[in-house]
């Protein structure tokens, strides 16, 4: 399989209005990022809402960046869902303008 280029295809407007939106949306249910060698695992609350958010986001994201692999793991009995994005080489430099700290704990893990 041929290696995908580390870059996404929106347009600058197309981004900012990612950005203001669904990506915004992801933040503020973000209670915890674990930085991986190849990208970040993200832990969301469960939750109905949550989960529709979160496949929005890999139906949009696979679009845009289709070098990211998404793993959605839904904990059993109400635990936490994670998502995992993670990628070839630079997926995790690519991944930290979007998905750095913003009060949720961090952390680095390689």
């Amino acid at each position: 399989m041929t290696e995908l280029p580390v870059a996404c295809t929106l347009s600058q407007r197309e981004l900012d209005e990612r950005r203001a939106g669904l990506l915004t949306e992801l933040r503020r249910y973000r209670q915890e990022a674990r930085w991986l060698s190849d990208g970040v695992a993200l832990r969301f609350p469960s939750g109905p809402s949550v989960i529709a958010v979160l496949a929005e986001f890999v139906r949009l994201e696979s679009q845009c960046c289709p070098f990211l692999r998404f793993q959605l793991i839904v904990e059993p009995g109400g635990g936490p869902v994670w998502l995992e994005l993670s990628g070839p080489a630079g997926t995790r430099n690519f991944l930290a303008g979007e998905f750095e700290p913003t009060g949720a704990p961090t952390i680095a893990d390689g």
